[in-house]
């Protein structure tokens, strides 16, 4: 049977100034599977994101979460099921990590000692318990990006706490989290937000530039090229013409050394067969 969706963009469009940053794009996050959103600088990825978030209204399509259009439900139900962690955190005042990450539960329906809880499990699941007394802009940008992952599972964990919460499975939302990462945080937070999916039931989409971390931890891709939608599909299936055409580089795909996902290398030369009859695709 296949999994209900949870929150949907329909010929989603999102225009500014005459032009059109999101063109017409249908996506789907699925209870269980983590989507990968993918596509070159400026393709539109994190307005896409923030459509589906509700930051941005879309001028034309809809967002729907459960059904309902986002512009009908209130701020607090969205702040309760889905949480967005951007490309550059804000430092914002000179807040200590855990308080901080207390802003984000302190109204959940609980005791002081489980808001405390809240916040070490959303620290430990993001690798940052030892950041816990530092002061937000004395963090790295790796720092306050784990921070920030930190800050939104605890976010969506305090959100199923409330009646209108608990109603409905949560959505994560992460715009290029592992940018500032290094190799072992990339994967360490790749692993969490599995981890969270499988935990909770709930949904997850991440932009992401390394098609090799995507391979090996996304179910299913997203390529955006100019606004548009380029290819949608099983992430394993992913074809490398596509990435050729859409990144005009040529690509290298092979199997893993440990058999999880596939490894994506580009050489830097332009593309061979652009109409895709002659791809490096092995």
């Amino acid at each position: 049977m296949r999994n209900p969706i949870l929150l949907q963009a329909d010929q989603v469009s999102f225009a500014v100034g005459g032009r059109r940053l999101v063109d017409g794009v249908t996506v789907h996050l699925v209870p269980g599977r983590l989507l990968a959103i993918l596509g070159p600088n400026g393709a539109g990825k994190s307005t896409l994101l923030a459509l589906l978030s509700g930051e941005r209204r879309p001028t034309g399509g809809a967002v729907r979460l459960d059904g309902r259009d986002l512009r009908e439900l209130p701020p607090r139900l969205l702040a309760h099921r889905r949480a967005l962690v951007g490309q550059h955190p804000a430092a914002g005042f000179a807040f200590s990590v855990e308080e901080a990450i207390m802003l984000a539960v302190e109204t959940a329906p609980c005791s002081a000692a489980d808001r405390r809880r809240l916040i070490a499990d959303s620290l430990r699941a993001a690798d940052a318990e030892g950041l816990r007394d530092r002061l937000l802009p004395q963090l790295s940008g790796g720092e306050s990006q784990r921070v920030a992952f930190a800050r939104a599972l605890a976010q969506l964990a305090a959100g199923a706490l409330h009646r209108d919460g608990a109603d409905g499975f949560p959505c994560l939302l992460l715009d290029e989290p592992t940018a500032s990462l290094d190799p072992a945080h990339q994967h360490h937070l790749l692993r969490a937000a599995r981890a969270w999916m499988e935990r909770t039931g709930g949904a997850c989409a991440v932009v992401l530039h390394d098609m090799t971390l995507a391979a090996r931890y996304c179910d299913d891709a997203l390529v955006l090229a100019d606004g548009r939608e380029a290819w949608s599909g099983p992430m394993s299936a992913l074809p490398v013409p596509v990435l050729e055409r859409v990144f005009a580089t040529r690509f290298v795909r092979m199997p893993a050394p440990d058999g999880q996902g596939a490894v994506f290398a580009t050489t830097g030369q332009p593309p061979s067969g652009l109409d895709g009859t002659i791809a490096t695709d092995y």
